[in-house]
């Protein structure tokens, strides 16, 4: 295995190949001097003494400053080379022509694509896996390496060319860093349409049953009421959250919340509410403009209606006479009757009343398409909504997602520039422009009111000030941070979680969520996403049946392994019905994907499930730590 890049998601991919999957890893990263990150802890040390300390104590007390598996570590068997960029002497130097994988995971898409190109053309057998943050170059990349390879090879898809995989790191952490921040609503992995919520259950009282749902993924950490406990730890011992746990864990686990999965649906997420459907005469007036307009449309109409009750006129010359009359270009009715000389005065008078109506209208028609093209500002009012602070790759991806769920939002960014301004102004969400940093932005955003706060920017010692202060002002207030190093997450999490144990405090590193996906990915499997339980990761993924013995011919319920993995669905054929279903109905669905398998039905080497692993169960399944006699 071949990994390239120059940030902290190469040096964690490194690890998890190594650490999970005992691959064989060379890691080319920047010389010293030029890596674009530097380790998370060092930079925070020399930027704050308080931070320092706050730190170091956290870490001391966890007893975890010596963790394996951060940024830094190269643990396992490999090597590692310095290079400023991924040339084609140096992945020929690094092994490209003769590795299984190579993963190309720098910060800038145009890197990564020059060197797949070169690295598709030195080895055509090659798994390729991309780290792309534009999505739909993506998909185009993808397909012209993986005709590229076939080319190569001399023959079709199935000529045993090399695969391409395109991944975000925005995309794979997006789902659990939105989630995260809303109380109630349940982790998501969404991919190609698939939509798999996780939902975190309290402990049943006394004398309830419990709900399942469709099956339970985990079992949470028994210390989740201990502020100081283990919890958000990924190695806790006994009293550590469990992944995949059989029927008799959870009968025995007592005090303990679990993790479900709630819902499983194959559509893509739906248009917002709250912009769908919305007329333009609504875009464009306002409510108490509106109204006005209508009362004025009654008055014309009741004199319209009086007019033709005196006179005896018909009913479309009444309106016209009125009208007349109403602009004030009609001849006096001197001569008139008092009936039709009173309505004439009433008639002038709702004319006079129009003109300042319609100049509103004017002035707001203006300011509305003047105010599409400009940022809006958080409205009067606001209340439980999520401040989002940073709109770079990870921040964008949060705010569709949040806006996807319908979920009020004010962003904060400091830089006008920022790659998210043009998303927020399509969405038509609030941004406040500023330094998180400074007095009276985070109030300019309505912290006091709000639900939760997402510290999302690249810098952590910012994230980390953002959410301290934000807790100075409300101290319950929910907060998610965003930290380069997952170590220094840990502690970080253990620490606001002991200063505030009444508050919901969660904090993530991307490379940490990522990291399994982009393994994954490299070993030749699907990786459809990934569930954060608390400090560990639960990974989705669709497989083919065929070639893995612990599936091929058994049943669903001696598939399972404890801990491991779990087969969740089965892709079926239009038509098609899987053996055991009680009804067509529930054999052959609209997503091609049959959920609730019975335990009694038989794999069969041509089908292609999905299942729900953890990171060294699907590293067992792939069978290569078997091959190398590894205890797992």
């Amino acid at each position: 295995m071949v990994v390239c890049g120059d940030d902290g998601l190469a040096h964690r991919l490194a690890a998890e190949l190594r650490g999970v999957y005992r691959e064989q890893v060379t890691l080319v990263v920047p010389p010293s001097g030029r890596r674009v990150r530097q380790p998370v802890v060092g930079r925070a040390r020399a930027a704050s003494a308080a931070l320092r300390d706050m730190v170091n104590a956290a870490v001391n007390r966890t007893g975890n400053s010596d963790a394996t598996g951060g940024t830094g570590s190269t643990g396992g068997t490999g090597r590692e080379l310095e290079a400023t960029e991924p040339t084609e002497d140096v992945l020929a130097d690094a092994g490209v022509e003769r590795a299984t994988a190579l993963a190309l995971v720098y910060d800038d898409d145009e890197t990564n694509i020059r060197a797949a190109l070169t690295a598709r053309r030195l080895n055509p057998r090659l798994q390729l896996v991309l780290r792309l943050y534009n999505r739909r170059l993506g998909q185009h990349i993808e397909e012209l390496l993986d005709q590229s390879a076939a080319l190569a090879s001399g023959g079709g898809p199935g000529s045993g060319s090399g695969s391409t995989t395109v991944l975000s790191d925005a995309d794979t952490a997006a789902p659990a860093l939105a989630a995260t921040a809303l109380v109630g609503t349940s982790k998501v992995v969404e991919t190609d349409g698939l939509l798999l919520r996780a939902v975190e259950r309290n402990p049943p009282r006394p004398g309830e049953v419990a709900d399942p749902g469709l099956c339970t993924l985990a079992l949470l950490s028994a210390t989740s009421n201990d502020p100081a406990g283990a919890d958000g730890s990924e190695d806790s011992g006994e009293n550590g959250p469990q992944l995949l746990p059989d029927a008799a864990a959870v009968e025995a686990a007592t005090g303990r919340g679990t993790v479900a999965l709630e819902q499983v649906s194959y559509s893509g997420p739906p248009l917002p509410a709250g912009r769908a459907g919305v007329p333009a005469f609504g875009e464009l007036f306002s409510r108490r403009l509106r109204w006005s307009l209508a009362g004025l449309a009654a008055c014309v109409v009741a004199l319209a209606v009086a007019l033709m009750v005196v006179t005896g006129d018909h009913p479309l010359h009444a309106t016209y006479v009125t009208l007349l009359d109403l602009f004030s270009i009609n001849e006096p009715a001197h001569n008139a009757d008092i009936g039709r000389q009173i309505l004439q005065l009433l008639s002038g008078f709702v004319g006079l009343l129009l003109l300042p109506v319609l100049l509103a209208a004017v002035l707001e028609a203006l300011g509305t398409f003047r105010s599409a093209s400009t940022l809006r500002k958080p409205p009067r009012g606001l209340g439980g909504h999520v401040v989002l602070l940073g709109l770079g790759k990870i921040g964008t991806r949060v705010l569709t997602r949040l806006r996807e769920m319908d979920i009020p939002v004010v962003c904060v960014e400091a830089d006008p520039e920022a790659r998210g301004m043009a998303t927020a102004r399509r969405l038509r969400v609030p941004v406040v422009l500023g330094d998180v940093t400074q007095e009276g932005v985070l109030e300019a955003a309505k912290i006091h009111r709000a639900h939760s706060l997402l510290a999302l920017t690249s810098v952590d010692t910012t994230n980390l000030e953002a959410v301290l202060y934000a807790r100075s002002v409300r101290s319950r207030l929910r907060v998610v941070l965003r930290l380069y190093d997952d170590d220094f997450a840990t502690a970080v999490y253990r620490t606001l979680r002991a200063a505030h144990p009444r508050a919901l405090t969660r904090s993530r590193s991307v490379t940490h969520l990522a990291a399994p996906s982009f393994a994954g990915a490299m070993m030749g499997r699907q990786i459809l996403g990934a569930i954060p339980v608390e400090r560990r990761v639960l990974l989705f993924a669709a497989v083919e049946v065929a070639g893995h013995p612990q599936l091929e011919g058994k049943t669903v319920g001696e598939a399972f392994r404890a801990g491991a993995w779990r087969v969740l669905a089965l892709e079926v054929s239009d038509g098609e019905q899987a053996a055991g279903a009680d009804s067509p109905s529930e054999g052959a669905r609209e997503s091609r994907l049959v959920w609730e398998l019975p335990d009694t039905y038989v794999l069969r080497g041509s089908d292609r499930v999905v299942l729900a692993a953890t990171r060294r169960g699907l590293a067992e399944l792939l069978g290569r730590r078997a091959r190398r006699g590894v205890d797992v």
